[in-house]
């Protein structure tokens, strides 16, 4: 499991990096691409926080909030794209890379809230 961790870590690295050398190219819109920049690299932040978690509620509050910055980095690419600011095939990369640890995050906080109600049942 601490292999997954770590790769869903460095997946999560990997995307803020391509969202920021995509952003590096849009010119205008700074509002939205700033909110971009913020909500992508949040995403990373969270689930390395959740490592040094106090505790399981903890931990999985860190990786809720790495699910809300991947939704909303969602929304926020959407909206670049329709305002024409990158291309399709860009959007779609980014789109899906960001579906794919959005995915892997929901697994996570299951598999999460899952142990902490099998730990808290009487035997």
């Amino acid at each position: 499991m601490d292999e997954n961790k770590n790769k869903l870590r460095e997946e999560s690295i990997d995307f803020a990096i391509a969202v920021s050398d995509v952003c590096d190219d849009v010119s205008g819109c700074n509002v939205y691409v700033n909110q971009l920049l913020r909500s992508s690299s949040s995403i990373g932040a969270n689930i390395h926080e959740a490592k040094y978690a106090q505790s399981r509620a903890d931990f999985i509050h860190k990786l809720e909030i790495a699910l809300k910055e991947s939704s909303e980095t969602d929304y926020w690419l959407e909206l670049i794209y329709r305002k024409n600011k990158i291309n399709t095939e860009t959007y779609k990369m980014l789109k899906n890379n960001c579906g794919i640890i959005r995915r892997k995050l929901i697994a996570s906080i299951t598999t999460a809230k899952n142990n902490q109600n099998s730990n808290n049942t009487c035997q």
